[in-house]
């Protein structure tokens, strides 16, 4: 930006957008239209008119997803399972809620089921599949049946592994429509 800004909170806000680009390589630019760029798919159930849309909150919400998806990895490497179960399950959460920003300007209510977020965005059934399998690790369901010091015993590294799959590529679906040119 080669203009300069007098107001602090513009200054903040350009900070703030000029962070979530350098997060985001995907070239994405922060002064797109607030619309939809991607084509609705046509098994969706979310209106084609997409003038409620909030692209730069989309953007903002899947660069968290992003950083909590980067989150899960450390925390499988140090063997922290059930944490990077958590931060999986935070990762497909708000990488569907980025769609949700983006299709309906505000995010979706839900509780706790990531498959029927991933129904009420519009995601596909094999996405749904994946946010379902997601599920049981928000900490208020999975701690009802498992005491928080024995919750790394519970989940063993090759499942941790799967969830970090299983999160990735509810990444890569948000990150096709949220990001796409």
């Amino acid at each position: 930006m080669s203009h300069k800004q007098t107001d602090n909170s513009a200054d903040s806000d350009n900070s703030h957008s000029e962070e979530i680009e350098r997060l985001l390589t995907e070239g994405v630019s922060l002064d797109q239209p607030a619309v939809s760029p991607a084509s609705p798919p046509a098994e969706a159930s979310y209106p084609a008119n997409q003038t409620g849309g909030d692209l730069q909150g989309a953007i903002g919400l899947f660069a968290e997803a992003a950083q909590d998806m980067a989150t899960a990895a450390l925390e499988l490497s140090l063997g922290r399972h059930f944490a990077c179960a958590d931060f999986c399950n935070q990762a497909a959460e708000k990488a569907a809620q980025s769609v949700s920003l983006l299709r309906f300007g505000r995010r979706s209510m839900y509780d706790h089921d990531l498959r029927t977020l991933g129904a009420t965005v519009g995601a596909p059934e094999d996405i749904q599949n994946e946010m379902a399998i997601l599920s049981p690790f928000h900490p208020e369901a999975f701690y009802v049946n498992t005491p928080p010091e024995e919750a790394d015993e519970v989940i063993n590294a090759d499942q941790a592994d799967s969830y970090v799959k299983s999160a990735r590529q509810v990444l890569r679906w948000a990150r096709g429509i949220v990001l796409s040119p």
